[in-house]
């Protein structure tokens, strides 16, 4: 019997080396991966860093997938692209090639060592949520819609991306 695709969002984001290669290559990749299609991939952004000064802008995007993968399976699968565009841990929100976040897995809802789900942070970032407000503004999330999440957060900081 053959899993039923779930709607997945991710979260892209890169501050280090070529950031609109780094972005491409993920997409090519999650829509590479078993039993996925990537269905939507909001306009790129730019972005101040979070984390330690001196970092470079963010690029930023959020894509929507539909796939069979299990949760830990797709977070898993993330971490390996992440690698592949050299993506090394080294501080937390520290620079990066390549960050994916699993930020909405279907209706799932869990919290382990490895994984929570919704992604516990995402509803108080711009960055997050203007390119998910791109793809879904009727998201409802914790009771209330994503846009409604958003009208509520500075967006002064997440502006277009040159091309």
């Amino acid at each position: 019997m053959l899993a039923t695709a779930v709607s997945a969002y991710i979260a892209l984001g890169s501050n280090l080396g070529d950031r609109h290669a780094h972005l491409a290559a993920a997409l090519v990749a999650l829509a590479a991966l078993p039993g996925t299609r990537l269905l939507n991939v909001s306009p790129i952004y730019e972005t101040a860093p979070l984390g330690p000064a001196g970092q470079q802008d963010y690029l930023n995007s959020v894509a929507c997938l539909a796939t069979t993968l299990a949760p830990h399976a797709l977070l898993d699968a993330l971490l390996l692209i992440e690698q592949s565009r050299g993506r090394i841990r080294r501080e937390r929100w520290g620079p990066r090639t390549l960050d994916l976040d699993l930020l909405l897995h279907g209706e799932t809802a869990l919290q382990d060592a490895q994984l929570t789900l919704p992604h516990p942070a995402m509803l108080e970032r711009a960055f997050v949520l203007t390119p998910l407000h791109d793809l879904a503004p009727g998201l409802v999330l914790a009771g209330r819609t994503v846009a409604q999440h958003l009208s509520v957060l500075d967006r002064s900081g997440v502006r277009p991306a040159a091309l």
